[in-house]
Formats: C-alpha cells, sequence, structure tokens
C-alpha cells in the first residue's frame, strides 16, 4: 500500500465507512500536526494548514508517520515590487521540529540574475535591467534531517531603471555630500606614497619624490579589473587598477611658502622638478577589504608617467620633420606627457590620456622668436597659442645640476639652433595628443596616437563597438569657439581583438590608420562631418593662410584645417559620452565668455547676462548630443539636439533656462560627462548619465556637483526661438533645436568641497561601487590661509588643524544596502 496520502474531491451523499484500511482519520492529522505548529492555532483555517501545508507544497501524513519525519512547512515572500538596479531581498520562513539540514533558493523564470545567500533562508539579488514590467520567480526549498524537502515559490516584479534617490541640495560645504542612503570615503589623495619605501606625505610643501606618489589635479580616471592571479579581468568589482589623469597644479600647497620666481624665473630646480612631476598620469591598484576599498601602496601595478617619461610617437607623424628635436632627430620618440584631462578607452583595455592645455607651458616670447621663424610656422604657432614669455610656471629658466639634462631645457620653444634637431622649437608639436597606456603593463611605454589630430584634447570617447564596422572616436577641443572632431579608424573591428595580449599592438591596428573628421552644424538639425584629408578641399599646398605640405602637417595643425573647412565654432567643446545602447553621443559645450548675441547659432543659442556678472556671453553652457545616420560611427551625417541647457532655476525661462530646471538639477558649467558601464543596469535599456561641472558662475550659491540624469532620444524635443538682447538693447533670434525637458529624470546626487572641480567618474563592473575625482579644493587660497581643508573634513568628528593644506582626491560611493549606485 502506498506510504503517501491523496487528498481527492468528489461527490457523496452516503454517511457510511467504505474504507476498510487503517489509515489515520482527519482529526488524528490535525491532533498531530497541532502539537508541532502551535503558532498555527485559528480554528478552521489552521485545520486546513495543518493537513495541507502552506501552498499545498507540504508532504503530508500516512500513518506510519511520526513527529520527527513529516516535511516542513515553508513559505517564499521578498521585499516586494521593485525597479532595476536596486537590491532585492528574498526572505522564507520554515516552520519542522526536525531541523533544517539544507536551506535554498533558485531561479524559476525571469532574466537570469545572480543570487547571493543562495544556500540561506534569506538571498538577495540586484534587479536586472529591464524595459517594461517583468516578473520573475523565485523558489526556496528547505530539507530537515529526515531528508524530506518542501517548497515555495514567490514572485519580484521589476519594472524599468528609475532614479532611485532624493536630489542633494545646493550647499557650500567643505565635505562630498551624496545622498541619504549612500556612504563616501576617501581613496587616495595627492601625495600619497605608490611605491614601498616612500614616506607618507607631510603635506607642508617639503614632500618630495613625485615620481612615486599620486600627482595633482586628478581628472578623468578609469576602472580596469584584476582577478585574484593578478590578471585583467574585466568582470571583477573588488580589485583592479585606477588610471587617473593629473592635469595641472595649486603650486601653492607644494612648497612650504609657495612657488619662488614662477613669473619670471630662475626658478630653483628642487620646486621645478616636483611641478613637473606632480603632472601626468597614475596607475594604482585597488581592492575592496571587510572595511572598505583601499589603495595598495608597494603594488607591482603601480606606475606614474610624467612630462618625463619616454613615449613613442606612432601613426602619420611618426618620422615628420615637424616633431624632430634634439632629443629625437628622428622624430619617433620624445618624452612625457602633460595636462592630461579627460581620457578615452579601448575594448582591448587600453587607455587614452589626453592632453589639453600644452601651449602655455613652453617660453616662446613672440617679440624675440618670430623673426627667426617662417611665415608658415608663426601661423601655426600662433594657432595654437604658444607664444608664453616664460611658460605658465617658467620652467625652461632652471639651470639644472648636470649640464647635461635637458628635461628643462625642453620647455624652451624658440628656435636658437642652426636647425630644429639642434633645439626644441618643435617640442610643442610632440604635445596636443592622444596618447595610449596599457595599464596592466608598466614596462611598455605609452604611444602618442597622431592620426587622432593635435590640438587641446579634452577627451577621446569611443562609440560602440560593431563586428565589421569601422569604430570611432569622439573628441572635443577644449577652448573658447574650438570644434567637436571624430576619428573613424580604417580597420573594421574583430571581436577577438579585445583579448588580445599585446594591447598596444592592437592599438596600431585602429589607432594609426583611419580619418580624421570635424563637424559641421546646420540650423535645420542636421550636420556633417567634415574630413581632414590632405588633397582634398582646401588642404592643399596652395592653400594662402597656411600651405599644407601632407598629412603629417594636416594633423599636426588641425585646428587650422578645420578653419580651412568650415567647422562650426562651438562653446568650449570638452568631454563626450556615447549611450552604450543608442550609440547617441552626448557633448559638454562648457560656457562660452566670448559669445554674443551677434555670434550665437543653432548650436550655439545663447548670449545673457548672468548676475552678479554684467558681461553677455553663455555663463552656464549646455549639453549637445547627435546621432549619426544609420547609426553608425561610420557615418558622414548627423542629426542633433540639445539635450539640456546650464542656468540657475531662477533665470528667464524663456530665453536662459530653457531646459526648465529646479532647484533639485540646475547646474552651470558642464564639463565631465559619462554613461554607466554595459555590464550594469546603468548602462543597459535606458542607461544612465553623469553630469560633472566645472563652474565659476554659480558658485555663489553652491560648490560644484555631479548630476545623474536618464535621458531620452535625440529629436523627443522641438524647436525654440531664443531672443538675445546686445548691451546697447538691440535683440537677435536664433531657432535652436531642443531636447525634451529632463523633469525629475536629471537629479543632483552629489556636491563638492570648497573650490573645487568635479571631474572623473567610473564604476566597477557591477555598478555598486563608484568611483569619483575631486580636483583643486582650496585652489584660491595661500599656503598661510588655506580656503579648503579637504580631504581632512571628510568624515572628520572634529574641525582639521588651522592651516591644514587642501589635495586633490579620489573617493568611493556606495549605496548602504548594496544596491546599483543612483537606482
Amino acid at each position: 500500500m502506498s506510504d503517501s496520502f491523496e487528498v481527492t474531491s468528489g461527490y457523496t451523499d452516503g454517511d457510511i465507512d467504505t474504507n476498510p484500511t487503517s489509515n489515520s482519520h482527519l482529526s488524528d492529522l490535525i491532533d498531530r500536526r497541532y502539537s508541532r505548529r502551535e503558532t498555527l492555532r485559528g480554528g478552521a483555517s489552521a485545520a486546513a494548514i495543518a493537513v495541507f501545508g502552506g501552498a499545498l507544497l507540504a508532504a503530508c501524513d500516512d500513518e506510519s508517520d511520526t513527529d520527527d519525519d513529516s516535511a516542513p512547512v515553508v513559505t517564499a515572500g521578498s521585499s516586494g515590487a521593485t525597479s532595476a538596479g536596486r537590491l532585492v531581498t528574498l526572505t522564507s520562513t520554515v516552520t519542522d521540529d526536525g531541523g533544517i539540514v539544507t536551506s535554498s533558493w533558485t531561479q524559476v523564470s525571469g532574466p537570469t540574475v545572480t543570487l547571493s545567500g543562495a544556500t540561506t533562508a534569506t538571498a538577495t539579488f540586484v534587479a536586472p535591467a529591464v524595459a517594461a514590467g517583468t516578473p520573475l520567480v523565485f523558489r526556496y526549498t528547505a530539507t530537515d534531517q529526515s531528508g524530506q524537502a518542501s517548497s515555495a515559490d514567490t514572485t519580484v516584479t521589476i519594472s524599468p531603471a528609475q532614479l532611485g534617490f532624493t536630489a542633494v541640495a545646493k550647499n557650500r560645504n567643505d565635505v562630498v555630500t551624496v545622498p541619504t542612503g549612500y556612504s563616501v570615503a576617501v581613496l587616495a589623495r595627492l601625495g600619497d606614497p605608490i611605491a614601498e619605501g616612500v614616506a607618507a606625505y607631510a603635506n607642508n610643501g617639503t614632500d618630495t619624490n613625485f615620481a612615486q606618489r599620486i600627482g595633482d589635479h586628478g581628472d578623468a580616471l578609469y576602472y580596469y579589473g584584476l582577478n585574484a592571479a593578478g590578471a585583467r579581468d574585466d568582470n571583477s568589482n573588488i580589485r583592479g587598477v585606477l588610471v587617473q589623469n593629473y592635469e595641472n597644479l595649486n603650486e601653492q600647497y607644494l612648497h612650504p611658502n609657495g612657488p619662488t620666481n614662477v613669473s619670471a624665473g630662475p626658478r630653483p630646480e628642487a620646486e621645478a622638478i616636483k611641478e613637473i612631476e606632480a603632472h601626468g598620469v597614475g596607475v594604482i591598484e585597488v581592492i575592496q577589504g571587510t572595511t572598505g576599498w583601499s589603495y595598495v601602496q608597494n603594488s607591482a601595478f603601480n606606475r606614474r608617467i610624467t612630462p618625463n617619461t619616454p613615449v613613442t610617437i606612432n601613426g602619420p607623424v611618426r618620422g615628420s620633420t615637424l616633431v624632430r628635436t634634439a632629443f629625437s632627430p628622428a622624430g619617433t620618440d620624445g618624452r612625457g606627457t602633460i595636462n592630461n584631462c579627460a581620457n578615452g578607452v579601448t575594448p582591448w583595455a587600453t587607455n587614452l590620456t589626453c592632453e589639453e592645455n600644452w601651449a602655455g607651458y613652453f617660453r616662446r616670447p613672440t617679440a624675440v622668436d618670430n623673426p627667426r621663424r617662417t611665415a608658415k610656422e608663426v601661423t601655426a604657432l600662433a594657432r595654437y597659442g604658444v607664444g608664453s614669455t616664460n611658460g605658465n610656471y617658467a620652467w625652461a629658466s632652471v639651470t639644472p645640476a648636470d649640464s647635461s639634462s635637458t628635461i628643462f631645457r625642453k620647455w624652451d620653444a624658440q628656435a636658437t639652433g642652426a636647425s630644429a634637431t639642434a633645439d626644441y622649437r618643435n617640442e610643442p608639436n610632440q604635445y596636443g595628443w592622444c596618447v595610449e597606456i596599457d595599464p596592466y603593463d608598466r614596462t611598455k611605454a605609452p604611444r602618442k596616437r597622431t592620426a587622432l589630430g593635435r590640438f587641446n584634447h579634452e577627451g577621446a570617447w569611443p562609440g560602440n563597438f560593431v563586428v565589421g564596422r569601422r569604430p570611432a572616436w569622439y573628441m572635443g577641443d577644449d577652448a573658447q569657439n574650438e570644434y567637436l572632431y571624430k576619428f573613424v579608424s580604417a580597420t573594421p573591428w574583430v571581436a577577438a581583438d579585445a583579448t588580445a595580449a599585446d594591447r598596444l599592438a592592437i592599438g596600431d591596428k585602429y589607432l594609426d590608420n583611419g580619418t580624421l573628421y570635424v563637424a559641421r552644424f546646420n540650423a535645420n538639425g542636421s550636420g556633417e562631418w567634415l574630413p581632414l584629408v590632405f588633397g582634398q578641399g582646401p588642404l592643399t599646398a596652395a592653400n594662402t593662410v597656411y600651405s599644407y605640405a601632407d598629412q603629417a602637417d594636416v594633423l599636426t595643425h588641425a585646428r587650422l584645417a578645420a578653419d580651412a573647412l568650415g567647422a562650426t565654432r562651438m562653446d568650449r567643446p570638452e568631454w563626450t559620452a556615447v549611450s552604450p545602447t543608442t550609440g547617441e553621443m552626448y557633448l559638454t559645450l562648457t560656457n562660452n565668455s566670448s559669445r554674443t548675441p551677434a555670434t550665437t547659432d543653432a548650436s550655439n543659442p545663447r548670449a545673457y547676462i548672468d548676475p552678479p556678472s554684467a558681461s553677455i556671453s553663455n555663463r552656464n553652457g549646455h549639453i549637445l548630443r547627435l546621432r549619426e545616420t544609420g547609426d553608425t560611427t561610420e557615418a558622414t551625417g548627423f542629426a542633433w539636439d540639445i539635450y539640456a541647457f546650464g542656468a540657475g532655476s531662477d533665470l528667464d525661462a524663456t530665453n536662459i533656462n530653457l531646459s526648465g530646471l529646479t532647484a533639485d538639477n540646475d547646474f552651470s558649467s558642464p564639463d565631465g560627462l559619462w554613461f554607466g558601464r554595459s555590464t550594469n543596469a546603468t548602462g543597459q535599456v535606458n542607461p544612465l548619465l553623469w553630469v560633472q561641472t566645472d563652474d565659476g558662475a554659480f558658485t555663489d550659491q553652491t560648490n560644484n556637483q555631479m548630476l545623474a540624469a536618464l535621458p531620452g532620444r535625440v529629436g523627443d524635443g522641438g524647436t525654440r526661438t531664443v531672443t538675445n538682447t546686445a548691451a546697447n538693447g538691440t535683440t537677435t533670434t536664433v531657432t535652436t533645436r531642443i531636447g525634451a525637458a529632463p523633469g525629475t529624470q536629471l537629479r543632483r546626487f552629489l556636491t563638492g568641497p570648497i573650490q573645487c572641480e568635479i571631474t572623473g567618474v567610473d564604476t566597477t563592473p557591477d555598478g555598486r561601487t563608484m568611483f569619483v575625482g575631486i580636483q583643486h579644493p582650496g585652489e584660491g587660497g595661500t599656503p598661510a590661509m588655506p580656503s579648503s581643508a579637504w580631504p581632512a573634513t571628510q568624515g572628520a568628528t572634529t574641525a582639521p588643524a588651522a592651516g591644514t593644506r587642501p589635495r586633490s582626491g579620489i573617493v568611493v560611493i556606495r549605496k548602504n544596502d548594496g544596491g546599483v549606485v543612483a537606482l
């Protein structure tokens, strides 16, 4: 006879015992189960549960059962319906006198997720990205000591991603402020040692050896994963290397009493070498431990790339007479990189660092040097702004103790020798490039990728990679009235190249040959990419403004070539970012103090007064976006609109605050720009956009900030006519293309300390740890009276000591419940 008990239903009208077996009566079962499940007491419903169990999933008794071998009664539940990126908790209850031996959660249906605590009574997972409400079903199973198991299911419905935090209020506090429910900690700071045996940073101006310390003015950054064995691991969320640019200096804090003779020289050698080494790029290993994130001081991956580090020149300009110097008569090698601002990445896991405001470091007094130059040279030098009397920091004025050293002489760009290989007149031509670095191999010299053109490179963010399609990188030239560029590789993408062992060789394949384009924006919302190719159009030797000799000449003087082609002059084009799903490119146009009502156009439509300033300009900037024709990086045409206009929420909504910003999202001078990684919900379906500011116009209301956004698509808005008023009262109108108002889908996430810039952002692949750069806090202070004490203020229970000097740094931000940051 079967040892199980089956509940059946049917009709009988007879009060008669037709069952001759000795199986238990219903009342017997109730009595037995009541004795063990007192928490279920409650009349008829309790009796039913006692017999049938939770959700009819418990095994049932027969006459051979004892109190020790009946199956457990289980229930399954969750923290409830939620949206993508948020942490979900699965809960269970079990009733069994015999003791539970195993618990397990399994996923029954829906998009696959990773369960944490899957062999416990309570499990968690991060809600996956979805385009519409999507149910996920999970099953909890408990097994007791006698081997009997019971299961119960629960359903969790996931909706599309939403911003999941309350906006941070504008403030002028000397700390990094994050939303309620988040934690922030300092990871690394200016001067921190990154090699074994290097002393801790004293932060009083006496520190030296910045070639083995974290540099100043930390800017763009990117996280590259490592596995436990120290090999590349694109999915690692707990160990990796951070590559960060070091753009410039708060030199007043680098020396005990500020710099000596900086305006004209001669500069002390010790001061100058410290300042030089504090520039460039750094690679540091970071790891998550039981108490949080930290960097590893003695890691074999740690590396500094300074303006003195050997580099190679690659691409069409390699060997050109334009880059030949006394150091490299062949024009194939150089030393270092400087004023590194934004960045770029590649799928083969290299980093692109971009040289921005490099021209001002060189000494070239024009009254003395111009007579030594050809008219063509003078035109080129003037277009790039190489004409400083002493250079930003007068490094060329140093007389080194080692008379054979040329690390200071190279900053003198005058034509003083018999030829270009006898001096450093061409040294400026070795700067202004994108530089590729292998973050995993510090033995490999960085390579300057000259095919991407020479200008004030802000960044070089790639479009989406598609097999068989030629990839592209989008680049802003960060200066007033400069241009947006795109480099399209000559080589179609091959997926296997993403995992190649020789990463810089793959860079040779894709970054040394291709076509550089510059953008022209039309009033009707269309645009063209104009090729900078020698021999085409005005880019020939016959050009009367600048006579081009070859393609190397075109690339080295890309600004002049863009002028000749009639590209659109933009309001300081800075960072670019590309949506991982749509491929649409976003561009920050930070501001433009020289924009006037007479020079506005559809893509740069505002010139206005923003009090307390009385000048007319585009003081608050805007964010433009474009969609390539055919959604391909190879396109030569595009559609565009303006995603958001920077403005105070109190400014004129008709002609200035065109995006309808409120106190929760008003901003000024957008600079850093980045979409969430495609490996988590912030980079899937409807990706999340991060916006960072570098502002002086809005600092009467708030320190600089970082905002999170869930933007729409190009063309989701319409046209708007803007009226601009000149100083004499005359008005001009311009019709622009504006996206749908951001509304609550744009929200302030973070504010920084006093006088800082927020710049550089990335996350671990799972999106649950964020790294953010805090640049030049207290930049307006003096050694005697610093205007900020950050990061000593962060998390401090007492005020830092008077005179504490500020330091640029990196912070780590996490959501307290472990979910994806911002969702």
